[in-house]
């Protein structure tokens, strides 16, 4: 009877295989066409079908990391780098701190120039009638050439890092302000004061600006604002402590003095330590052999133009370029104006305050503000400072009273808190944290040559007509300009937002083509199953 038994089992063995064969034939009709090369006697053959598309997804993975590491930011993944997520804190507080110190130390000494520029002018004591006009070279070279140098400290800012750039930059600052108090020519002071401290302020000055991204984004605005508004604190003290010491020592000492503030700048420059990779263009080798294609690499490499492929940037830059005609016009001659208007009134100081005092408040009030608005619709804060800026600008002829101007100087302090504290995280929301830095200097760069310009056609103006009234007139139209040009950057980056969307989708509805094999591609859906 066993033997019986092992018989009917090894009869019924193949019957069983073939009942297996012919269930697949039918729920599979897919493997109809590979009857031929498999044989009857090997059961090895069948499980490798169900091994091939394991092993398809494992070689689908391959190539992804090499596209996520390219530095090429979308609209997707433009708000971070490969999964970084900044500490939002901690030592980040202390970079903070040492921004708000540059950011202070440099605009306090620079906004202050005024009284530096009466000191300049009572040591100029062989009278010619030029002398105020080369005087006031000094102060203008320095300030020109922390936006001329903007877009050459973002190369060197991407390629060195914030903490090498920024260091040396206040190094340079410190040696142009201390040498500026061995000499008594103005010749020598262009270029230790104005060439010097000038490229020095730019190379310390804009790296402030990006590391604070890198410790940051959720409340990057409020970093922001609390830098600006502690930079606020050194625009009313500066001028203060300058008039302190000019009446006390010379113009020489006070250089000395001033110089110290650089000096520490240079060691709180050290806490800039990047958490984000520089972002280093690789380019391939294998179409690099002509000296031509050579020398495109090497400028690509240092000169990282992409950020001009982004509609919305080179719309956003150029709405602040143009309003930039008309910023700093009341700035520069607003004193001047209340002396030939209110001959009365002598702490025109008041005005200058109550603009430092509206400023920091603006700055703090509208970091906080802007963390709270989502995306590139903080832009309408700027839209609504620039407008408000161009409003003032043009009331300024109509204030019959002191009164009426300390009003508007209020609110003139509130649009350059709005308007400056914004535009870092605005740059990031645009390019992104690889790109922000360059994103920055070309901004900077081209607000330079606007705002050299509007106080000298604001002065010309004042000449042509005999009174400031026409020049507070044309003050006030480039802000409005930009504001309206800045005003469509938000709506052409939710139309092209859309437009990216509505591509991915029609590309999700398209079906992959066959395998002329039979079998599917790779990353292709399976077919459904018949019942």
């Amino acid at each position: 009877m066993a033997l019986k038994s092992s018989e009917s089992e090894e009869a019924k063995g193949p019957r069983r295989e073939a009942d297996q064969e012919q269930q697949e034939l039918v729920v599979n009709p897919q493997l109809e066409p590979e009857p031929l090369p498999v044989p009857p006697m090997e059961p090895k053959p069948e499980p490798q079908p169900q091994t091939n598309p394991e092993a398809l997804p494992e070689l689908e993975l391959e190539p992804e990391p090499e596209h996520e590491s390219e530095p090429t930011p979308t609209v997707e993944t433009r708000h971070t780098a490969r999964g970084f997520q900044p500490p939002e804190g901690g030592f980040g507080w202390m970079v903070v701190f040492a921004a708000t110190w540059c950011n202070g130390s440099i605009f306090g000494i620079q906004n202050s120039f005024g009284i530096l520029y009466s000191m300049l002018l009572q040591e100029e004591r062989e009278k010619n009638r030029q002398v105020e006009f080369q005087a006031a070279w000094v102060g203008a070279l320095s300030m020109g050439m922390i936006f001329f140098c903007s877009p050459i400290v973002s190369i060197f800012t991407d390629r060195l890092g914030c903490r090498i750039t920024a260091t040396a930059g206040a190094a340079v600052a410190f040696i142009g302000l201390h040498t500026s108090s061995f000499t008594s020519s103005l010749s020598l002071r262009y270029f230790t004061y104005g060439i010097l401290f000038g490229c020095g302020c730019s190379f310390a000055f804009q790296p402030s600006l990006v590391i604070l991204g890198h410790y940051f984004q959720r409340r990057l605005g409020l970093a922001n604002g609390v830098v600006s508004a502690g930079s606020s604190i050194f625009s009313i003290s500066f001028p203060l402590l300058i008039k302190m010491l000019g009446a006390k020592i010379k113009l020489a000492q006070t250089f000395q003095v001033l110089s110290t503030f650089m000096f520490i700048l240079t060691l709180l420059s050290l806490t800039y330590r990047p958490l984000l990779p520089s972002s280093q263009d690789t380019p391939s080798k294998r179409g690099v052999h002509t000296l031509c294609q050579c020398f495109l690499t090497q400028l690509r490499k240092y000169f990282n133009m992409r950020v001009f492929r982004q509609r919305t940037y080179r719309i956003w830059a150029f709405g602040i370029a143009a309003a930039a005609l008309g910023y700093f016009v009341p700035y520069v001659h607003l004193m001047k104006y209340v002396e030939e208007e209110f001959l009365e009134i002598k702490q025109t100081w008041v005005l200058l305050v109550c603009i430092g005092a509206t400023s920091g408040l603006g700055r703090l009030v509208s970091g906080r503000v802007s963390d709270s608005i989502p995306g590139l619709k903080k832009i309408y804060l700027q839209v609504i400072s620039f407008l408000l800026l161009g409003l003032m600008s043009m009331m300024i002829p109509l204030c019959r009273g002191f009164g009426g101007l300390i009003v508007v100087c209020l609110f003139l302090g509130l649009c350059d808190g709005f308007f400056i504290t914004i535009m870092a995280p605005i740059a990031f929301e645009l390019v992104g944290p690889m790109q922000a830095s360059q994103a920055i200097g070309y901004l900077l760069g081209m607000m330079a040559l606007p705002m050299i310009a509007g106080p000298p056609i604001a002065g010309l103006l004042r000449n042509c007509f005999g009174d400031y009234h026409v020049a507070f007139y044309f003050a006030g139209v480039p802000p409005i300009i930009g504001a309206v040009i800045l005003f469509f950057v938000p709506l052409m980056h939710q139309r092209m937002f859309k437009e990216e969307q509505r591509d991915s989708s029609k590309d999700k509805m398209l079906a992959p083509d066959p395998d002329p094999s039979g079998e599917l591609l790779p990353g292709s859906p399976t077919p459904e199953e018949p019942i």
